[in-house]
C-alpha cells in the first residue's frame, strides 16, 4: 500500500501554484531583456546622437578659420569695429601725409626734400621766397637739409593717396574723397554760402544754397521801386564801365603805328645802401631806338617784407637814353611764352622826358600772395612787355 500511494503520489500533476512561479520568473527575465535591449538601443541613440554632435563640430571647426587673429574675427563679427578701426587708420594716414609747414593735406603739389619730409607747393614756395627776400639758404623746417627747386622733387605717390582720403566739406561737414571735396564745395553742397539773385539790385542776403528759393520768393527788393534801387545798379554800371574802358583802350593801342614787345625776364639783387631790401631789374633792350630797363620790388620797398604774409610785386618803366622829343609810352606785363606767370591786364601811361626819364611804380596784377611767392621763388621773373608809342 505504500508502494502504491507512493506512486500515486509521484505522478499527480503539477499544482497551479507550482506552474505561476516559473512563469513570474520567466516574465522577469523577459522584463530584464526588454529593458536591457531598450536601455542598449537608447545608449545607442545618444551614442549615435553624441557622434553626429560630434561630426558636425568638425565640420564647423573645419570650416572656421581658426588660425585668424583675433583683431580679424573680432572685425567680421562686428562691422563696427571694422569701420572704426579704418576711420582711426585714415586718421593716421591724413597725419603721414599732410605737410610738414601748414598740417593740411596738398590739394596740387607735394614736394620733399632730400630726407623725405614733405611740403606742399604753397609751404615750399613760400619757404623759397622767404630765403630770397632774407638773402639766406632755404632749408627744411624739420631737418634743416638745404632745399631748392633742383633738390627737392615731387612726391606723386602722396598726392595720388592724399587724393584718396576722406576729408570733410567745411560748409556740411560731410566726408568726401579730397580730390572731389572741390568740386563739391563749389558746384554740389546744399550748405554752400550764396548770393541772391537779386543782389544787383542791392539784395545783401547770403545763406546756404538750400535756403535759396525759399530766399528769392520772399525776396523784397524785385518790389522796391525804381528810385530805391537806382544806386545798386549805378554801382554795377560803374564796374562795368571800368572794365569796357579798358578794352577800348587797348583796342585803340592796337591800333598804333609804333607798337613793340619784348621778352623779358628779371633777375634779383641788392645794393650796398639797402642791403635788407631786395630788388629786381632786366638787362638793357631796345624799344623805339632807344634803351630801357624794367625795375620792380616787393611791397613797395618795404623793410621787412619777409614778415608780412601779403606780398605784392611794382614795377617801373626806365629810360635809358637820352631823348630829346617826348614820348607818350603805354605799357603793361603779361605772361611771355616762356613764362607761367598768372597776371592781369593792366595799362599803365607816362610821358617820357629829358626831366622824366622813369615812370612810377605800379603794381603787377597778381591774383594773390601765393602767386608773388612762387614768382619769388624762382631764380628770374619771365614776363612779356608790350609797349605802344603815341606819334605826336
Amino acid at each position: 500500500m505504500a508502494d502504491v500511494e507512493s506512486s500515486s503520489a509521484v505522478q499527480q500533476p503539477p499544482s497551479s501554484t507550482t506552474n505561476i512561479i516559473p512563469l513570474l520568473a520567466a516574465a522577469e527575465i523577459l522584463n530584464e531583456n526588454n529593458s536591457t535591449t531598450a536601455s542598449t538601443s537608447n545608449l545607442s541613440q545618444q551614442a549615435n546622437m553624441q557622434a553626429n554632435n560630434g561630426a558636425s563640430n568638425a565640420t564647423n571647426v573645419t570650416n572656421t578659420p581658426s588660425d585668424e587673429p583675433p583683431t580679424k574675427k573680432q572685425m567680421l563679427d562686428h562691422p563696427s569695429t571694422s569701420s572704426s578701426v579704418c576711420e582711426k587708420l585714415e586718421s593716421r594716414l591724413g597725419g603721414i601725409l599732410c605737410c610738414a609747414v601748414c598740417l593740411d593735406l596738398p590739394k596740387t603739389a607735394m614736394y620733399q626734400c632730400q630726407m623725405g619730409h614733405l611740403m606742399c607747393a604753397a609751404c615750399f614756395t613760400h619757404l623759397l621766397a622767404d630765403a630770397r627776400l632774407r638773402e639766406q639758404i632755404a632749408t627744411c623746417p624739420n631737418c634743416r637739409v638745404e632745399i631748392s627747386k633742383s633738390t627737392a622733387s615731387r612726391n606723386l605717390a602722396v598726392e595720388k593717396a592724399a587724393s584718396e582720403l576722406p576729408s570733410e566739406c567745411q560748409f556740411c561737414n560731410k566726408e568726401f574723397p579730397y580730390k572731389s571735396l572741390d568740386r563739391h564745395e563749389q558746384h554740389e553742397c546744399c550748405e554752400r554760402p550764396t548770393n541772391c539773385k537779386y543782389s544787383r539790385i542791392g539784395c545783401q542776403w547770403r545763406g546756404p544754397n538750400h535756403e535759396t528759393t525759399e530766399h528769392e520768393r520772399n525776396c523784397l527788393h524785385p518790389n522796391k521801386s525804381g528810385y530805391e534801387v537806382i544806386a545798386a545798379l549805378e554801382s554795377h554800371d560803374a564796374k562795368i564801365k571800368e572794365e569796357k574802358k579798358m578794352f577800348n583802350t587797348l583796342i585803340d593801342l592796337l591800333s598804333y603805328e609804333k607798337i613793340i614787345f619784348n621778352d623779358l625776364q628779371m633777375k634779383p639783387y641788392r645794393t650796398d645802401e639797402y642791403v635788407h631790401k631786395l630788388f629786381y631789374e632786366t638787362a638793357r633792350f631796345s624799344a623805339f631806338n632807344h634803351q630801357w630797363v624794367v625795375k620792380a620790388r616787393i611791397n613797395n620797398s618795404q623793410r621787412d617784407p619777409h614778415q608780412s604774409n601779403e606780398r605784392n610785386i611794382t614795377y617801373q618803366l626806365i629810360l635809358k637814353s637820352k631823348t630829346s622829343t617826348p614820348m607818350s609810352i603805354h605799357f603793361f606785363a603779361l605772361k611771355g611764352p616762356f613764362s607761367d606767370m598768372k597776371v592781369g591786364t593792366q595799362i599803365y601811361k607816362h610821358d617820357f622826358t629829358e626831366q622824366s626819364t622813369e615812370s612810377d611804380y605800379y603794381l603787377l596784377p597778381l591774383p594773390d600772395s601765393n602767386e608773388c611767392n612762387r614768382l619769388l621763388s624762382n631764380k628770374g621773373i619771365n614776363f612779356r612787355l608790350l609797349m605802344f608809342l603815341l606819334n605826336k
